[in-house]
């Protein structure tokens, strides 16, 4: 297994530009490589606008989500590149997974390492794992697998079912209100670099078959992480599913319940209940 080791962080849009460019005739098996960074810090006038963008608070210790801001350039780069056998435009973040093994202070330099794994077969096409670990002072401090679906796509003969359901308990008592407005996937892409076109506008999704921009995945699961904060521990894992899109604007209802020292959550559309992102919060 060969591990690159990249100088910078990977520009995003570029990335996009080249996924496009590549997206025909790709094939068969995830590469073995890994991509890593090393020695990379926190900019503190991002981690505050990030902060911002996702109403989380802000301190000397990173938010769970954060250091996906840092690993996802990376993971891009490896789905960009022509060896990657899916086609980036259209892929679909479907579950992200997330574990922190300890609070992570704003100042530690930090190592972080990205593979594909778990090619696997769903009924509406293939789905793949994006995984990542950071360390920090050779420990390793935070991982995460993120699991995209291709539509259409096939996986190779004899690969497993994908696992992509989180389960989550009886969510009734609804916890809040929130109306999100149609600026909201520029406002987070202009601070995670994600310029998917489905987010950014409705004229630029309807072109890969959304009826309006969605929001981010991601976004949701860090505005859920900050609307629970307070009553989590340093350690933790945060399971979400990604399971209909949330259109841009949208009112939506937050429903949580306690279990096993933790919390279940889904988020829902107000007016018809339909479920946007599921998850569990627990100590890890």
């Amino acid at each position: 297994m060969a591990v690159t080791v990249l100088d910078a962080a990977p520009k995003l849009g570029v990335l996009y530009a080249k996924a496009a460019a590549t997206a025909w005739g790709r094939g068969g098996d995830l590469p073995a490589e890994h991509l890593a960074r090393h020695g990379v810090t926190v900019d503190p006038a991002h981690l505050a606008a990030y902060t911002r963008v996702c109403r989380l608070p802000l301190g000397d210790v990173l938010p769970a989500t954060y250091p996906h801001m840092l690993t996802f350039p990376v993971q891009m780069a490896l789905m960009s590149d022509r060896s990657f056998p899916l086609a980036l435009p259209g892929l679909v973040h479907v579950r992200n997974r997330i574990q922190v093994v300890r609070a992570i202070r704003s100042g530690e330099p930090l190592d972080m390492e990205v593979w594909a794994e778990n090619y696997a077969t769903h009924r509406s096409g293939a789905a793949v794992d994006l995984c990542a670990t950071v360390t920090a002072g050779g420990e390793e401090v935070w991982r995460s697998t993120s699991t995209y679906l291709a539509r259409g796509a096939k996986a190779p003969s004899g690969a497993p079912e994908a696992d992509i359901e989180v389960p989550v308990g009886d969510l009734e008592r609804v916890a809040a209100t929130w109306r999100i407005p149609d600026d909201a996937g520029r406002r987070y892409a202009k601070v995670s670099g994600d310029v998917n076109p489905i987010h950014l506008s409705g004229l630029t999704a309807k072109v890969f078959g959304f009826k309006r921009a969605i929001a981010h995945g991601m976004w949701v699961k860090a505005r859920v992480l900050g609307a629970l904060s307070g009553r989590l521990p340093d350690a933790l894992s945060l399971d979400v599913g990604f399971r209909k899109p949330l259109f841009l604007p949208s009112t939506v209802t937050v429903s949580t319940a306690q279990a096993d020292g933790g919390w279940d959550v889904a988020v829902r559309n107000a007016k018809t209940g339909t479920e946007h992102v599921v998850g569990t919060l627990r100590p890890l």
